[in-house]
């Protein structure tokens, strides 16, 4: 009676019947593919490993086709991780939250109009330290994607990596899997991060070169800024000055008096109205930036250090030492000064890093080489090329114009190897 109940109740259910004592064999109902745990489609990148410039270029193009299994229907998702473990990540605050904020990536499935999506830290569970979803789209045979990636010139740190490609259905059931493998190389580095050269000629004009970011380091054609600076004995940049209007001058009369002209941010008119400082820097014999203010030279050879805010207010001096005759030319170069004595060897001051004051700003100098005294000009600038270094001007008295790629040092940044970026500069009797 008990066998009878069981297999009405079998046949009720639609099942198929097995024999007392015998194998199951039980029909197998029809199931989504994913549902299933088929095997996952595959990912193939579109010409291999994608080159994207990191700098001012602009995006670069990753393509993948991704293959789904048979069967799979409904809303598929994608999801990339950016695969470089923490591990080979630069340190100094680089954590994975400002690192997506800092990545611009859209993406378009199969032909679609891009959309800008965004890279968020991934949780402790998952492999990759960011990831980027990218849009839902009905399932199909095959998705193909176009995603880019617009980098800044400060992640060329990323070098060669890869992406992880995963697609998943509605149910979360993974569908296709790959990699997508791209090499971020240095292109040309924003404006900010160039450098602008100014220049006097013999009648009084100014005229502005700024950093291309090419890989020799050349300057743009000139451009004219105005007439009249014949007026000033001494011209002198405060802080850096930039490719993208950024960056301030101040400048001497005849009668000693120093005016301050602002960078007004618009690379054709660089400089707002000057702004009167004060008077008396007669008494100077060299003047140059220190990055928190100026320093200058009296007669005597004592330098005074000069605190600003990059305005026109200067704090009252501070006495730093005497015996600084011994130069015959003194720079604001990268983290602090380069100083040139009458026998051509050139000296590197680095800010105090130690008990900085007013007093002692510096630590003490480090010989960086000599035979300096083949120039009649040094100018400490911004990055003039494509080597993420600060650079040194240096002019020979032929006219030809070196960049000096900065390289770091035991002591601070120091000029490295030479690149010629210009000739006929002896028509200039000031270059900053």
């Amino acid at each position: 009676m008990r066998t009878g109940l069981v297999l009405a109740t079998a046949l009720v259910a639609g099942i198929a019947p097995v024999a007392l004592g015998g194998a199951a064999a039980a029909a197998v109902p029809a199931v989504n593919r994913a549902e299933a745990a088929a095997e996952p489609g595959t990912v193939v990148q579109d010409g291999g490993r994608t080159k994207v410039w990191a700098g001012d270029e602009g995006p670069g193009t990753i393509r993948f086709r991704a293959s789904l299994p048979a069967g799979v229907t409904g809303p598929v998702t994608a999801t990339l991780g950016f695969a470089k473990p923490v591990s080979e990540w630069p340190g100094a605050g680089t954590t994975p939250d400002r690192v997506a904020a800092g990545i611009r990536t859209t993406a378009s499935v199969n032909g679609s109009a891009p959309v800008p999506v965004s890279w968020y830290p991934a949780r402790a569970d998952e492999a990759e330290p960011i990831i980027v979803d990218l849009p839902a789209v009905e399932a199909k045979a095959a998705l193909d994607y176009a995603v880019t990636l617009d980098l800044s010139s400060t992640q060329t740190w990323f070098g060669s990596f890869d992406l992880s490609v995963t697609l998943k259905d509605a149910r979360g059931n993974v569908v296709s899997k790959g990699t997508a493998g791209v090499e971020a190389v240095l292109g040309t580095p924003e404006a900010p991060l160039r450098g602008a050269v100014h220049a006097r000629d013999k009648d009084g004009v100014l005229w502005r070169y700024e950093g291309t970011g090419s890989a020799d380091g050349k300057l743009t054609a000139r451009k004219r800024v105005g007439g009249g600076w014949n007026a000033y004995t001494a011209i002198v940049p405060v802080g850096p000055v930039t490719a993208d209007g950024q960056g301030d001058l101040v400048a001497r009369d005849k009668g000693g008096v120093l005016w301050y002209y602002q960078g007004s941010g618009n690379p054709d008119a660089p400089f707002k109205p000057r702004v009167r400082v004060g008077g008396g820097w007669n008494v100077y014999t060299a003047i140059a930036t220190n990055g928190y203010g100026l320093v200058a030279r009296d007669k005597d050879g004592v330098l005074w250090n000069y605190l600003s805010d990059f305005g026109t207010t200067l704090q009252p001096r501070v006495r730093v030492g005497g015996g600084w005759n011994t130069y015959t030319q003194i720079r604001g170069y990268a983290d602090g000064l380069v100083a040139r004595d009458a026998a051509g060897v050139l000296w590197k001051y680095n800010h105090a890093t130690v008990a900085p004051s007013s007093s002692k700003p510096f630590d003490a100098r480090a010989k960086v080489g000599g035979g300096w005294n083949v120039y009649n000009t040094l100018a400490g600038t911004e990055d003039l090329g494509r080597w993420n270094h600060l650079d040194l001007l240096a002019r020979t008295a032929n006219g030809d114009l070196y960049a000096y790629q900065g390289k770091p040092s035991g002591f601070g940044w120091v000029p490295g190897t030479r690149t010629k970026v210009g000739h006929g500069w002896n028509i200039y009797n000031v270059v900053i």
